[in-house]
């Protein structure tokens, strides 16, 4: 695979990344074929691989990459994330310096590594200060174990503060963002991957085939197979705007002579903003068949007729498991206390 650069950090990475989220317990519970996917996507050009210290029970993803990478690791560009709840306990998840220093310790040794290329906050934490999680986040990057630091689902206005931030106290700035992109949720197209490009950050997108629902295998009135991704989504979450619009989509591809897979993913790296997209198979036969497609580029007329069935900058319906900020989803930041409401 031809590489490209992640933003302006110098670092170079294919424009596919292999996430093993479903790696471990909640996808794959072969750990050995695990590793074989893993060495498989390597031996393909893949140089990215990312994980999070909350993928499986008790960091399980992170130890069957770790147990992979074991004579492989310095080709390979090592991105996991922390934030996420890893235990009982109030201070045990999050994005303050307390955890994030400790938490770093316990991914490098299930990694099985002395550095992180890029360190990831998995998640906004409206409860931390962004200087408090920059600090901690700089220190690691002086003590060298970790390389570069990265935000994920962050909305654009955020990115702008911490970079702001960053710059106003001479600390490390975030240098990538991973973010949901798909035909099918392009909301990140308005303003996101703007801001991204201003500050030189990378982008790593996540979920291109939009949970499963870009494999062709989900169709109107059908049930989708087993055992797929899609089980964790709730039902209302699969709304019937992406049913319509796949059904418009399978044709397209079609008569690009592509599987709907292929060009769901040669979409997500096309554009200019997106550095790599992020594969997240649980089968070999599902990692072979993304592989087939690493070479596939859409022309302007394809892409083009794809912006009629899903406009730019569009999001159908909710965006599949990302987590909406706190202003969406607590109603007490939407509403005046009633002490405060003029008297009728």
């Amino acid at each position: 695979m031809r590489t490209r650069p992640l933003g302006r950090t110098g670092i170079q990475v294919s424009p596919y990344a292999l996430g093993t989220m479903m790696f471990g317990q909640t996808g794959n519970p072969d750990h050995d074929a695990c590793v074989r996917m893993i060495h498989r996507a390597l031996d393909a050009g893949v140089n990215v691989i990312d994980t999070a210290d909350v993928y499986g029970p008790g960091g399980e993803s992170e130890e069957i990459v770790g147990k992979a990478l074991q004579g492989r690791r310095a080709g390979v560009v090592l991105a996991t994330k922390v934030n996420g709840v890893m235990g009982e306990g109030p201070n045990r998840g999050g994005s303050s310096r307390r955890w994030i220093v400790a938490e770093v310790e316990e991914s490098l040794r299930r990694l099985r590594t002395d550095h992180i290329d890029l360190y990831q906050i998995h998640h906004p934490d409206p409860d931390t200060d962004i200087e408090e999680t920059l600090s901690a986040l700089t220190d690691l990057v002086r003590a060298g174990k970790v390389r570069a630091i990265g935000l994920s689902n962050t909305p654009a206005s955020e990115i702008v503060e911490a970079q702001w931030t960053a710059e106003r106290r001479g600390l490390h700035r975030p240098r990538t963002e991973q973010a949901t992109y798909s035909i099918l949720n392009r909301g990140i197209e308005r303003e996101v991957l703007p801001a991204c490009r201003r500050h030189g950050m990378g982008a790593l997108v996540w979920s291109p085939l939009a949970m499963g629902l870009l494999t062709g295998r989900y169709r109107k009135g059908g049930s989708g197979p087993s055992g797929a991704r899609l089980r964790w989504v709730p039902r209302h979450m699969t709304d019937e705007r992406k049913l319509d619009a796949v059904e418009r989509l399978i044709p397209l591809a079609e008569e690009a002579g592509l599987p709907l897979t292929h060009l769901a993913m040669a979409f997500a790296i096309a554009h200019p903003g997106v550095s790599s997209a992020i594969i997240g198979p649980r089968t070999m036969e599902q990692l072979d068949d993304l592989l087939a497609g690493a070479s596939v580029t859409l022309g302007d007329d394809l892409l083009d007729r794809i912006d009629e069935i899903v406009p730019p900058g569009t999001d159908l319906g909710p965006i599949d498991v990302a987590h909406p900020p706190p202003a969406l989803t607590d109603a007490t930041l939407r509403r005046r206390p009633e002490a405060d409401r003029p008297a009728a």
